[in-house]
């Protein structure tokens, strides 16, 4: 039994995201507006004649990863050379808490060196070597000169992004080495693209860039109201479409839910978001499909070690507590993952007992309750209430903290609809009654 306690632990890792053809993959499109990221990001790259660049968006912890490495085998599968990294995470190049243009586009380069092992590196070792002696002071790089390749150059580029990343009092520095020179960067990098898609088998005919879990990149404002976001994506959009070749870069979703959403489609088209898997409906019912399907994502985890397993049998002690474990999530897979991971702490066998399950609810509940500031309780009953959201600063950090969940279906004519609700462990805690009751009692607008 512990065998397979640790197992099934291990399975249910959230922060993991699954490779291609993982039978553990569960398809939601269904329950999540026929979201599918093939068919959304796609054709687009495969059937334009100029390089494309894309965002895609979503909640943390939705399953981005997941579907971005799926597009990564299709695309390979249909001629392109796919180069993608996860820019920020435990082994990414970015630290989510101080962002900079600067960094994204050293961390492509690094990347890009990694995987174009045939192409020249000349323009880029040029373009270094002009940098090296100020490098060199910074204790960013030891090499010598002369002797650069690839493979060197791109441990280079590595050393500098983990300083940038590591390394507070360097990272200024290395910035300010190298904000005059990007454009002469990409110039160079652009020289390293041609010559590697020059260089590629005959069954590759596009070069595809995805920097995954820029969506982390945490929000923050000057004093005029300006974020980061703005700076990295709108501002330095000309720089971020700059490579000669595809890209697809990951957006915070504040982002996309902000006053800028315009002139994010006027530079890159719509942003493509993933949503939430539809385990109610707008009305407050239970949406049964949708609660099926994250079941079916705790079922096709377990079976490699329980093959003939019921959820409400084997691993829990009833249906009604597998039922309550989806709704709390919220069609949240991560927070799926997460309540499970949690109540299995707290058991030493098979089935977890109920009390285990409702005191990682408990745990995770109040996780939200010191996550929402005092006066955005009346925001998320607001919402709650209204199923709709304002397009306001207080709408949006609930959403990046993921306080606030964005649902999507289809109606019977065909219409697609976008609801939101408050996370559904947010309902139960005390702050949010009560701003609940006091909506209430106001009086209707004229």
């Amino acid at each position: 039994m512990t065998d397979i306690l640790t197992g099934i632990y291990n399975a249910i890792d959230p922060f993991r995201p699954l490779e291609p053809g993982d039978p553990a993959y569960v398809h939601c499109e269904a329950e999540r507006g026929d979201a599918n990221v093939l068919l959304d990001l796609g054709p687009e790259i495969l059937r334009s004649n100029r390089y494309t660049c894309q965002l895609y968006s979503g909640h943390r912890g939705a399953g981005k990863s997941t579907e971005l490495l799926r597009l990564k085998q299709d695309l390979e599968q249909k001629g392109c050379f796919v180069v993608y990294f996860a820019a920020v995470g435990e082994d990414g190049d970015i630290d989510a808490q101080d962002v900079q243009y600067t960094d994204i586009l050293l961390s492509c380069t690094r990347h890009l060196l990694e995987e174009l092992q045939n192409a020249d590196p000349a323009p880029l070792i040029s373009w270094f070597k002009e940098r090296g002696q100020s490098l060199y002071d910074l204790g960013q790089t030891k090499v010598v000169m002369e002797s650069l390749d690839v493979k060197t150059l791109a441990a280079q580029f590595a050393e500098i992004t983990a300083s940038i990343r590591a390394v507070p009092s360097q990272r200024s520095k290395i910035r300010d080495l190298v904000n005059p020179h990007t454009m002469t960067l990409v110039k160079a990098l652009n020289a390293f693209i041609a010559d590697a898609k020059a260089k590629l088998p005959p069954d590759k005919q596009h070069i595809v860039v995805i920097a995954d879990n820029l969506d982390r990149i945490v929000p923050i404002h000057d004093d005029y109201g300006r974020s980061n976001h703005d700076e990295i994506f709108l501002d330095r959009s000309d720089q971020l479409q700059g490579l000669d070749c595809h890209l697809i870069y990951t957006v915070p979703i504040s982002m996309v839910y902000s006053n800028r959403a315009n002139d994010l489609k006027e530079v890159y088209g719509n942003p493509d978001l993933l949503p939430m898997v539809m385990v109610q409906k707008p009305d407050g019912q239970r949406h049964l499909p949708g609660i099926a399907k994250m079941q079916e994502v705790l079922v096709r985890r377990i079976q490699p070690f329980i093959a003939e397993v019921q959820l409400g049998r084997d691993i829990f002690e009833n249906d009604d507590v597998v039922t309550q474990l989806c709704l709390a999530s919220g069609g949240h897979v991560r927070e799926l993952l997460l309540l499970m991971k949690e109540a299995m702490n707290r058991t030493e066998a098979l089935p977890i007992p109920t009390v285990a399950v409702r005191r990682a609810i408990a745990t995770t509940r109040d996780t939200y309750r010191r996550t929402v500031e005092k006066d955005q309780w009346r925001v998320l009953a607001k919402v709650a209430q209204t199923r709709s959201i304002d397009n306001d600063e207080p709408h949006r950090d609930l959403l990046f903290r993921r306080c606030l969940m964005e649902y999507r279906y289809f109606d019977d004519e065909g219409t697609m609809q976008c609801w939101y609700d408050a996370h559904p462990l947010i309902k139960a805690i005390p702050e949010f009654q009560q701003a609940k009751a006091a909506l209430a009692t106001e009086a209707p607008p004229p």
